[in-house]
């Protein structure tokens, strides 16, 4: 991968990792048509050591939610246990949050089928449409969240479960919990707003599998170049990510996801089409 190949593809990770329209499989086809080589160990580590960036948007973004901490008293007759969850909720929340995207997200990296299934247009594009088509009408059979509904342990389960859906490209970490979200009774906003922080977990955790995966490759990916281009596409994807959350809680809110549902069937039917004729989409051989 090369300077510029890494900057697009950056753009593209950060624009996308909070948008439910998929960012690995908007990454997939990028490093297609950027004529990037698809299964090297590096490029697929790439896929997700860059979403470190945006991970870290998240937490800037939202930095008191993450760094104050609830300081109102804790019911009379909490044992010293439940006085630390009341203290660190919110930290307890993503706790449980996570654990379904862990034991299932290990399961399938372990399996090869991660590796699989990031090496598959075919697979992104057909998820493209098929959750494009969902969302034309997740508003009105999930409108119904109210401000009264406030996240709770069941209902972090509850949207950690739908989190793993997202293990198949094309299908939309973001648009997986945001449903999940409003299937559990929140409002846009609050499913977009715990979307956005379940990521930390989540996507540190896949991260650092990556890293480790690397490491055990015996360092001959530890190029300077490799490295540079890891900073670089950190240091991208974390100041694009910063500005479209900020425009995607806002815009959500008030239209919706229908627009994104129409995207996601428009871009996933151009690929098919393209693949269907045979053709390459690599702009660059």
């Amino acid at each position: 991968m090369d300077l510029w190949q890494t900057i697009i593809i950056s753009i593209v990770e950060g624009l996308t990792e909070f948008l439910p329209v998929s960012s690995t499989g908007h990454m997939i086809i990028t490093q297609n048509l950027l004529g990037v080589p698809q299964g090297d160990e590096f490029v697929h580590a790439f896929t997700f050591i860059i979403q470190f960036g945006a991970i870290l948007s998240v937490v800037c973004l939202y930095w008191k939610r993450f760094f104050i901490f609830d300081n109102t008293p804790a019911p009379e007759g909490s044992s010293t246990l439940q006085k630390l969850k009341h203290r660190f909720y919110f930290y307890w929340l993503l706790i449980v949050g996570v654990i379904p995207a862990v034991v299932i997200g290990l399961v399938a990296k372990k399996s090869g089928l991660l590796d699989w299934l990031l090496d598959s247009v075919w697979v992104v594009a057909v998820m493209l449409v098929v959750g494009g088509v969902f969302m034309l009408y997740c508003d009105r059979i999930f409108n119904k969240g109210s401000e009264a509904n406030k996240m709770n342990e069941k209902r972090a389960f509850n949207v950690g479960l739908f989190q793993c859906i997202s293990v198949i490209p094309g299908v939309s970490r973001s648009m997986a919990t945001i449903v999940g979200g409003m299937a559990q009774g929140l409002t846009r906003r609050a499913a977009a707003e715990f979307s956005f922080f379940l990521a930390v977990p989540t996507m540190a955790g896949a991260t650092l599998l990556d890293l480790l995966d690397l490491m055990k490759e015996g360092g001959t990916w530890a190029t300077t170049h490799n490295i540079t281009m890891l900073i670089v596409g950190c240091v991208v994807s974390f100041i694009v990510a910063l500005l479209a959350m900020k425009w995607f809680v806002d815009f959500v809110s008030k239209y919706g996801f229908k627009a994104f549902g129409w995207y996601r069937i428009i871009v996933g039917g151009i690929i098919l089409a393209l693949l269907i004729s045979g053709q390459s989409l690599a702009m660059v051989d």
